[in-house]
């Protein structure tokens, strides 16, 4: 008889072997499904995940009731929980607020942003660069933009940008592999380095808004190729 291949393509945790089950069990599926270990659509069934977790399907069901809370799952009728897909109206509504935050913060970050904080930026952006795999290209982009971001400590708006990143994380990594989107994205950091050396927030916020919404045109193009 053929041995029937596991359908969740991720690495469980012994939830038995320490507290706080429910986080354990939410954290490690909400960071599989950004990395897209577990692709759109994938069934999320209560009993599978208990003995991958080994334990009771309360922390299951109420990690379920989080996910669906935070948009990366939906339940269907006759169905169960599945991961969810992300809509052509979702992608455009979340960019362009992300457009409007992320400009409206560079702006303000400009004029606060220290020696050492551009090198820390430049690290990043080179790291970016060097990057060999969809995982390390999101990994250092989303480090290069927060690390000029956080320079105008506004945190409500930092917790916006991570949310939408998180969301839209595992179509960006496709993205970028099938397009031409990491040496435009090289070019723009570097364009939005020397922006923030020179203290142009103007400058840092155009090349912002043009580095976002072109991502956006690229992503729904990718979407509506797969």
């Amino acid at each position: 008889m053929e041995k029937k291949k596991p359908v969740l393509g991720f690495e469980g945790v012994d939830v038995s072997l320490a507290g706080s089950a429910s986080s354990i069990v939410f954290e490690t599926l909400r960071q599989a499904i950004i990395e897209g270990k577990l692709p759109d659509g994938t069934p999320l069934r209560q009993e599978e995940l208990a003995k991958k977790f080994n334990t009771s399907r309360i922390p299951i069901r109420e990690t379920i009731a989080r996910l669906e809370q935070e948009g990366f799952v939906e339940t269907i009728r006759y169905k169960g929980a599945i991961v969810t897909a992300i809509s052509y109206k979702e992608v455009e509504e979340m960019f362009d607020l992300r457009a409007i935050i992320e400009g409206e913060i560079i702006y303000k970050a400009v004029p606060k942003i220290d020696s050492a904080t551009l090198k820390k930026a430049e690290s990043f952006c080179e790291k970016f660069a060097a990057s060999k795999t969809p995982e390390e290209w999101t990994k250092y982009n989303r480090l290069f933009h927060c690390t000029l971001y956080d320079a105008a400590n506004l945190d409500f708006h930092m917790s916006i940008i991570h949310s939408i990143l998180d969301r839209t994380e595992r179509y960006l990594r496709a993205q970028l592999v099938l397009s031409d989107g990491m040496n435009r994205a090289i070019n723009e950091h570097q364009k939005l380095l020397e922006f923030c050396r020179d203290k142009n927030a103007l400058a840092a916020k155009s090349i912002t808004l043009e580095h976002i919404q072109h991502a956006k045109r690229s992503l729904l193009k990718f979407l509506n190729e797969k």
